[in-house]
């Protein structure tokens, strides 16, 4: 069971002819978790062959165009393609009013239901029987969000050989040993879980951070993670207008995900003034190797954590 994460924009503030505005997909097996949503999604999620149709969450963190520009076009886009499944959005304050204004202005219907929540402050505001969504102020120049998405801890591996050992014959008594449940042998002997299975296993963790300059905190609630993928607008030379506009560098990005133990960093949100953006690449992997610059289209698989 992977996880794939899908950039469908890469670009901060503008578009430009090979990077489209902010927007990432993280594509579980039953349903499809959404991180902002720039302009001109519909046609990138077209290209990458993301479902229109397929269980959606879409989370926005702030409230700037690029941003969130994209999610009229597409709410409008699934109801013209007869989308059924809910779609859950949540956001800063202020996200419900935009939707609202702007339906009533464009005058669309949509047939199949909607729900917009605004996150009241930092926390857990997502969480379904296998994942959560946590929400943590980032710095940047109007109130925003960056989120952990994270996978439930699994249960520890299965060893067949030590459930025959103790005289559980295969069927359902294993299934009822993976789900966590203690069970009675044919030999009446007592069987718990840990007693034929490792420990629990760790779910995968992805960090988006929208935009934002560095900030307290960061390492805290990013620790850890599979992927953190980081807002890298301007190079190392233009740190103080990075600084004063709210964005970040690849040194201070690198510093981040080397502060929270990250696996691989991914850089994005790239300003249009780097139509080559290698040298904010090779600036990030002087602190952390470990460094992709973001592409559209790029996609990443995360295995199982074992």
């Amino acid at each position: 069971m992977s996880i794939r994460v899908v950039f469908l924009g890469t670009s901060g503030s503008v578009p430009t002819l090979k990077r489209s505005l902010p927007s990432v997909v993280v594509q579980c097996p039953r349903d499809q978790w959404m991180f902002d949503c720039g302009e001109n999604v519909q046609r990138q999620m077209m290209q990458a062959k993301v479902s229109f149709h397929k269980k959606l969450k879409i989370f926005i963190t702030h409230l700037h165009g690029d941003h969130v520009l994209g999610l009229p076009g597409l709410l409008q886009t699934m109801a013209l393609m007869e989308r059924k499944e809910l779609v859950q959005i949540y956001g800063p304050a202020g996200l419900k009013s935009f939707l609202l204004c702007t339906k009533e202005t464009l005058n669309f219907g949509l047939n199949y239901p909607v729900e917009v929540s605004e996150i009241p402050g930092e926390g857990t505001i997502c969480d379904t029987a296998e994942y959560t969504v946590t929400a943590f102020k980032s710095s940047h120049a109007v109130e925003g969000y960056a989120f952990a998405f994270e996978e439930k801890p699994r249960p520890g591996r299965f060893y067949p050989k030590k459930a025959a050992t103790l005289g559980i014959p295969e069927g359902e008594l294993w299934s009822k040993l993976q789900s966590g449940k203690t069970v009675k042998a044919p030999n009446g002997k007592t069987v718990k879980p840990t007693d034929v299975m490792g420990p629990m296993r760790l779910g995968r963790k992805i960090v988006y951070t929208g935009d934002t300059k560095p900030f307290e905190g960061f390492a805290k609630h990013a620790k850890g993670a599979d992927l953190v993928i980081h807002d890298c607008t301007f190079d190392d030379s233009l740190a103080e207008k990075a600084w004063k506009d709210g964005h970040s560098t690849p040194t201070q990005a690198a510093t981040q995900a080397k502060a929270a133990g990250a696996k691989l960093l991914v850089l994005s949100h790239i300003s249009a003034r780097y139509p080559d953006a290698a040298a904010l690449l090779e600036q990030a992997k002087k602190v952390f190797p470990k460094t992709v610059l973001a592409e559209d289209f790029l996609e990443l698989e995360l295995p199982l954590n074992e």
